[in-house]
């Protein structure tokens, strides 16, 4: 085995990527106070062509120097806006007929493992603050929370660790 060399790596220019047929999800953050956490997920969204990001609240928005040291370029190829109310965030989703899921623990949440995204539907992820996670007024208004299983003490994730497992998860899910 040889790691190959970034230049034998097929990596799309920005117009390609702009261009391509996206993934159907949107992800949604929501209070996220870190700039690295941001710029992680710009990067995870570029990885899988998600289709965009809608930064809300105190979120920051590029273009931002900490943002860019982990995005990498991302927020150049990735779709963003900025929405201020994550609650009007989730609402215009779900008129646009797009299934709104918050990633967090919560009574009756469905387990990653266990969830199975229809093919011909669009997802919108929410993710909440590093600390308070995803707001109940926004959980009451998704369909339905997904939760990712853990099993040591902590019970808790770096919100672009859990953006980048349940974007992985679904784009594997959306593929077969």
């Amino acid at each position: 085995m040889r790691k190959l060399a970034n230049s034998e790596l097929v990596r799309k220019s920005v117009s390609d990527f702009k261009q391509a047929e996206k993934t159907p999800i949107i992800l949604v953050l929501d209070d996220i106070r870190s700039l690295h956490n941001i710029g992680s997920v710009f990067r995870t969204a570029d990885a899988f062509l998600i289709e965009k990001i809608i930064l809300c609240g105190i979120t920051a928005v590029p273009p931002n120097k900490e943002i860019h040291k982990t995005a990498l370029g991302a927020t150049e190829t990735v779709n963003w806006e900025y929405q201020e109310n994550v609650l009007t965030a989730i609402e215009n989703l779900k008129s646009e007929d797009i299934n709104v899921y918050a990633i967090e623990q919560v009574e009756n949440s469905i387990m990653l493992h266990d969830f199975s995204p229809e093919k011909d539907k669009k997802y919108a992820l929410v993710f909440g603050n590093e600390v308070k996670g995803v707001a109940q007024d926004a959980i009451a208004l998704c369909e339905g929370t997904i939760e990712i299983p853990q099993l040591g003490t902590k019970h808790s994730l770096n919100i672009s660790v859990s953006a980048g497992i349940v974007v992985w998860d679904l784009f594997q899910k959306l593929q077969h």
